[in-house]
């Protein structure tokens, strides 16, 4: 498959079922207070930030790891095909990679937990909506 071949559309709406996952798994209704305490950030620190930057470079990033998928999935790939890929890629490539980066760095357990978490539903949800895309 070619990016030529890719549906574009369906990869935007993957790419802001991403977005939005990620606003409600990080609200203070899910993890906010777990995972500003384990970040070792505060509330101050995300009202300061540029949040062009944040969220502009967010859902570029997100944009890219959707097409990515899109590209390794292919055109004829199942839902379930689609979501265990998802599930795979967010589990054992994505997560163990944080995984890796948290136990050299000293980062608390609970923070890989959230944003581990984060990644297997992300690229489970982006696979879902890629897989049942017409």
């Amino acid at each position: 498959m070619n990016l030529l071949d890719v549906d574009y559309f369906a990869i935007l709406v993957a790419a802001l079922s991403s977005f939005m996952l990620g606003g409600i798994w990080y609200s203070k209704a899910f993890f906010k207070n777990a995972w500003l305490e384990s970040s070792g950030l505060t509330d101050l620190d995300l009202q300061s930030a540029n949040p062009k930057l944040i969220f502009g470079g967010s859902f570029f990033l997100v944009f890219i790891a959707a097409l990515m998928l899109s590209l390794f999935l292919g055109k004829d790939a199942s839902v379930g095909e689609s979501i265990g890929a998802g599930f795979v890629i967010g589990f054992f490539w994505i997560s163990s990679s944080l995984g890796l980066s948290y136990i050299f760095e000293q980062r608390p357990l609970k923070l890989f937990l959230i944003n581990g978490s984060y990644c297997i539903l992300q690229f489970s949800l982006m696979g879902l909506i890629l897989g049942i895309w017409p």
